[in-house]
């Protein structure tokens, strides 16, 4: 197989965060402070990366600012010759470290969005003034000229507020806005009938965002992610397994996505004892679902192949309990009527209070569904 080399790397340098959205991407277990690849480490990292051909970094987390040296590691990613994106709550960024980030080299700012108002964000994010902080964080972003995408995860909660939450992109001076509505990974999985959209918010949010293109062209550009369940195909996982983009972990450990250690049968290699090069083209883990000959019956002989490449592998895992098994989003996956019974058990239910992200947080969210109960 021919193997292309990545374009795209995630760096998630630490799993440490103020806010505890309910739907963080990041594992259930989190990994330590004391765990966290040193400074030097990640620069040589990043050095390997654009070795092997890697042009965009995103510097994430948990919350990236978190780390104290992040004005160190983003000096480093500029001399490593990397476009570099932060990905961030603003929480920690005052306007001197915003400075030093950028004399650093700093490319861009991604910055998150929970709600279009304190007390919707603040409940979400569970972090008290979150809101208000990053207001701030984002017109000081705009004063220096940053080039700056703001990232709403949408769900049941706040997809209604999704035309306020264009305006206020415009407002703030973003020059993108994903409308990522939430992805079933790591904690929205525990979540999820408190986040999952009914289909009429998912039809709503197409027809804005569509009329919101075609109003803002040339202001503001648009990604947007719409909820699997309710799609007729899955997407491609990463573009397809191990072909475009690859994540390193806080300790160091190298992933095809950001949920893949959620197959336990793979073996995911460190930085620590294998270079980038060859964890990227030789890694086992990397190359078991490249491509499309892995794909099982059903995919190999649809029209959608080298599409989708069957769709997530973590997501086929989660609800299948098969890995390599059709993304059970697609209507042609014979389990497909897995996702139609979550769809319609999430309608007839009634969210209850988040499970927050982290352990006391988790602990606090579980008592407060037994006392609704």
């Amino acid at each position: 197989m021919n193997v292309l080399p990545p374009i795209a790397m995630l760096a998630e340098l630490t799993h440490r965060c103020p806010l505890a959205c309910p739907y963080c991407s990041n594992p259930t277990e989190l990994q330590a402070a004391q765990d966290e690849l040193d400074t030097e480490t990640w620069a040589d990292v990043f050095r390997q990366a654009a070795d092997i051909g890697v042009l965009q970094l995103h510097l994430s987390g948990g919350e990236p600012a978190s780390r104290r040296d992040i004005v160190e590691l983003t000096a480093a990613a500029r001399a490593a010759g990397l476009y570099t994106n932060l990905i961030t709550s603003g929480i920690g960024l005052t306007p001197r470290r915003l400075d030093a980030l950028e004399a650093a080299g700093l490319d861009h700012i991604q910055l998150s969005l929970q709600g279009t108002n304190a007390d919707l964000a603040d409940w979400i994010g569970g972090y008290k003034g979150g809101f208000e902080r990053k207001m701030q964080v984002a017109h000081a972003i705009r004063e220096r000229g940053i080039p700056l995408t703001l990232n709403a995860v949408m769900h049941r909660h706040n997809l209604d507020d999704l035309e306020r939450t264009i305006e206020m992109a415009v407002e703030l001076g973003a020059r993108r806005l994903e409308v990522a509505c939430v992805q079933f990974h790591g904690w929205a999985t525990i979540n999820r009938v408190q986040l999952m959209p009914t289909r009429e918010q998912t039809e709503d949010a197409k027809r804005i965002v569509a009329e919101a293109e075609a109003r803002l062209r040339g202001v503001l550009a648009f990604d947007f992610v719409p909820p699997d369940y309710y799609s007729d195909f899955p997407k491609a996982c990463m573009g397809g397994w191990g072909s475009a983009g690859l994540n390193v972990t806080p300790n160091g450990t190298v992933l095809p996505c950001h949920a893949a250690e959620t197959i336990p049968h793979l073996t995911f290699e460190n930085v620590r004892h294998r270079t980038l090069s060859e964890i990227w083209y030789d890694g086992d883990a990397f190359n078991a679902y490249r491509g499309t000959d892995w794909l099982p019956e059903t995919c190999q002989t649809c029209d959608r192949m080298e599409i989708d490449f069957g769709g997530c592998r973590c997501q086929a895992l989660a609800l299948v309990g098969d890995a390599g098994a059709t993304d059970p989003v697609c209507r042609k996956s014979p389990q497909h009527f897995i996702v139609r019974d979550i769809v319609e058990a999430a309608a007839s239910e009634d969210a209850s209070d988040f499970v927050y992200r982290g352990k006391e947080l988790e602990r606090l969210g579980r008592r407060c569904q037994s006392k609704q109960a």
